[in-house]
């Protein structure tokens, strides 16, 4: 069986064909890093994980791109907030996703690229692009001319007209048309900026990400993945800006989406607090807990979370491992069973192994693949009590085992901290002593307002602040 990706683009499925043979160039859209990151960065980052390990393991040689949005208005606007350097932030808060990602054993990706070490690519594609007659400077700013790329609209399965009548628009006097959209942005008052032929400004958002790939992967490339919500603007974008200034189809031959993740049916929102950031859930939960509650659900289907589905995740774990932990002692027993048929054995290994392959082939299924795993638990079991499984065959399901972990990433472990780990905890704590100095000097000057913001902020980074007679405590309440 071929392995076939559900391809956003043609809504269907398609047998995998990479342009050069096992080579796989993929990029997934990265965070914007101004805050911790939440769940649904990590359903995200988790599958995109155990899609890269797993066509690695059937040999391809994937080269995983992932972008860090380090440029972009909730940075400038949060960093203004906290009386910091944009770029400033944007580095503490990529250490921090950087961490999480490690803590969940997200270690897949080959390469990070940040937008703002690519400001010399993204003037030279947007200078193209002018040059190309598909996007026009007005006021210092530069604009993608949408009505010049007819195809836009194509991933999305929108028309200009539906766009219009869809898509909350935010005037703006110096575009010709609503719909065109920023490429280079001239700088505002105390805004973070770089030179270029038009203003001293910064780029947009969208021509941040195809500056990146270009670079990397020239205009043409594999697998482009993210969260579904980036369908529209932002991938939609990409394709506008890429094919018009290569002048090649497709830019991107599979595009891969996952589902939405919300909280009781709802967006996760800092104002109805359901907000949960990766750190909150591993307080309580483990990281191999959050992989299997991502990869318990198809990555193209939605995901309502709520704690009883981390409690369902987390005791599933514990059924996997209590066996694991048997199958290890058996191995270390004695060979000799009194019942053990290393032929049935090795057909229930095969089959178990077979039927995980094709379950993952068919667009990456993993509630099916973890299924196989559950099955062969259970008939794992039965040998156990029977007194058949032996030595050499616990050894063989061992094997087995650490093949499929070796892409999910599920079984315990327990890991010392580093000193890196170490340092980065530091790190983290002289961040959070900074924000309890700032609120307590808005304490002092009766600015009751941003002294209440910023213990919002740390709460959402895990800490409670007690006001004392001797000044300011905190503890980590997550």
């Amino acid at each position: 069986m071929a392995l076939k990706i559900y391809n956003t683009l043609t809504r269907k499925k398609e047998e995998f064909r990479p342009t050069k043979g096992k080579r796989v160039n993929l990029f997934v859209c990265g965070p914007t890093v101004y805050d911790l990151s939440h769940i649904g960065h990590a359903r995200t980052y988790v599958a995109f994980d155990v899609i890269v390990k797993y066509l690695r393991s059937q040999g391809y040689h994937v080269f995983y791109l992932q972008n860090i949005t380090d440029v972009e208005d909730k940075i400038i606007d949060r960093a203004k907030f906290l009386s910091t350097a944009p770029l400033h932030l944007a580095q503490l808060e990529e250490t921090e996703y950087r961490a999480d990602m490690k803590r969940l054993c997200v270690d897949s990706v080959s390469k990070y690229a940040r937008a703002s070490t690519h400001i010399k690519e993204i003037i030279t594609q947007i200078d193209a692009l002018i040059k190309k007659d598909f996007a026009y400077v007005s006021g210092g700013n530069v604009y993608f001319e949408v009505s010049k790329f007819p195809d836009y609209g194509k991933l999305s399965r929108q028309n200009l007209k539906e766009l219009r009548n869809a898509v909350r628009i935010e005037k703006d006097k110096n575009k010709k048309n609503d719909l065109d959209f920023s490429l280079w942005k001239a700088k505002k008052p105390g805004e973070i900026f770089w030179p270029s032929p038009w203003s001293e400004g910064r780029p947009g958002w969208h021509i941040e990400d195809t500056a990146i790939s270009e670079k990397q992967f020239g205009p043409q490339y594999d697998i482009h993945g993210a969260a579904a919500e980036l369908i529209f603007p932002h991938h939609e974008s990409e394709i506008a800006q890429m094919e018009a200034v290569s002048g090649k189809k497709p830019f991107v031959k599979y595009w891969m989406h996952t589902g939405h993740l919300t909280v009781r049916g709802k967006k996760m929102s800092k104002s109805l607090q359901n907000f949960i950031t990766i750190r909150t859930f591993l307080h309580d939960y483990s990281p191999e807990t959050l992989r299997f509650l991502v990869l318990s659900t198809h990555y193209r289907s939605p995901v309502d979370y709520n704690k009883k589905l981390a409690g369902q995740a987390s005791h599933a774990l514990e059924r996997i491992n209590e066996f694991f932990d048997k199958v290890l002692k058996a191995s270390k027993g004695s060979e000799r069973s009194k019942i053990e048929n290393k032929k049935d054995i090795e057909k229930l290994i095969e089959g178990a192994k077979n039927k995980f392959i094709a379950h993952m082939d068919d667009d990456f299924n993993t509630p099916e693949a973890l299924s196989v795993i559950f099955d062969l638990v259970k008939r794992g079991n039965i040998l156990l009590d029977k007194g058949g499984l032996g030595k050499s065959g616990a050894k063989k399901i061992i094997k087995l085992f650490q093949e499929f972990d070796a892409i999910f990433g599920i079984l315990k472990k327990e890991k010392p901290k580093t000193e890196k780990e170490k340092d980065q905890e530091k790190e983290t704590m002289e961040r959070i002593q900074k924000l309890v100095d700032l609120r307590e000097k808005h304490r002092k000057k009766q600015n009751w307002k941003k002294a209440d913001d910023l213990r919002e902020v740390l709460k959402i980074e895990g800490y409670e602040v007690d006001d004392t007679p001797q000044g300011p405590r905190i503890k980590k309440v997550n």
